[in-house]
């Protein structure tokens, strides 16, 4: 018999031809929905742009780079699989969740936690290659993430939570950089908190009746008929506090202007594409998250890459 596949994962994704022993296992983790890891890895790239505005890029950024894509792969992992475990009895009651692996009894709650400790095992071996003080700041976000699936019980704001723990990357590539956390950075990362609550409010959009039923608080059902407004609000905040780091960081002419045109090109068509009681549609602006923090990323790499070209800069 095919496994079950949760309601908004990919039709068609490598993980369908691993053996079915250890599809379960992928499905945990979240690899079949890439859109996870993706957003959890791009404030790393917009930390590393930041941090080189003025010095251009070098061979050790694309290593580190590398190291964080890895890192962000193995976390969001072994937070996806810690958060099922924990919310394994919501799930249960949940439409779009009920058939993940736990609620669904393909693993059973003592596997997932063996599966977080492995996952995490990885992000740990990858943080022993980052430098000393980029490793403090990274177990910062060890009781963020611990403590972000019980969120949703105690406050309507469980996607602010997230966006901690989304953003922190941006802290800990720039610590990796530049050897500390600096006043920049911390508008970055402010910046990137405003966008994770955004854009997993649309996220949340799509459970927002079977949430009222079971009890979980979101932004959601807080902001309720005025969601649009809200949300559109959060990325304005996102935006300006990312210009504010890109003024701190002496690019804010060239980055400023690409901010701008990425909040009227993108980020306001996509908010009002999405049409109230419809999931799909809700779903699909927030992948679309992906590119719009990617899109930003390339507006903090237009100073460093300028001076990373000869004969502009020695990057």
């Amino acid at each position: 018999m095919p496994a079950l596949k949760p309601a908004d994962a990919l039709p068609q994704h490598w993980t369908s031809r691993l053996p079915a022993r250890v599809q379960p296992y992928a499905q945990l983790s979240r690899w079949d929905r890439p859109v996870g890891w993706q957003l959890l890895f791009v404030p790393c790239l917009m930390g590393i742009a930041l941090a080189e505005t003025l010095e251009g890029f070098w061979l050790e950024d694309l290593s580190l780079a590398l190291r964080l894509l890895v890192g962000a792969i193995a976390m969001r992992g072994a937070g996806c699989a810690w958060n099922d475990f924990l919310d394994r009895d919501i799930d249960a009651k949940v439409a779009r969740t009920r058939a993940r692996p736990l609620p669904s009894g393909r693993v059973t709650p003592r596997a997932a936690v063996i599966w977080t400790i492995a996952q995490s095992l990885v992000g740990l071996a990858i943080l022993l290659t980052l430098p000393p003080v980029a490793q403090w700041v990274a177990l910062g976000a060890i009781p963020l993430v611990a403590l972000y699936p019980l969120m949703k019980r105690v406050t309507w704001w469980p996607q602010a939570w997230l966006g901690l723990c989304f953003s922190w990357g941006a802290l800990v590539a720039v610590a990796a950089v530049r050897g500390s956390v600096t006043f920049d950075a911390l508008a970055l990362f402010a910046g990137c908190v405003a966008w994770v609550i955004a854009y997993d409010t649309i996220y949340a959009l799509q459970d927002i009746e079977d949430d009222a039923l079971v009890g979980v608080r979101s932004t959601a059902r807080l902001f309720g008929a005025e969601w649009r407004t809200w949300t559109f609000g959060f990325y304005l905040v996102a935006l300006a506090l990312w210009g504010g780091a890109a003024a701190l960081a002496g690019s804010f002419l060239v980055t400023g202007i690409a901010l701008g045109m990425i909040g009227a090109m993108a980020i306001w068509p996509m908010v009002s594409k999405v049409e109230d009681g419809k999931p799909a549609a809700a779903l699909a602006a927030f992948k679309a998250n992906v590119w719009i923090g990617l899109f930003v990323a390339g507006a903090f790499a237009l100073p460093g890459l300028w001076r990373t070209i000869p004969p502009f800069g020695g990057g």
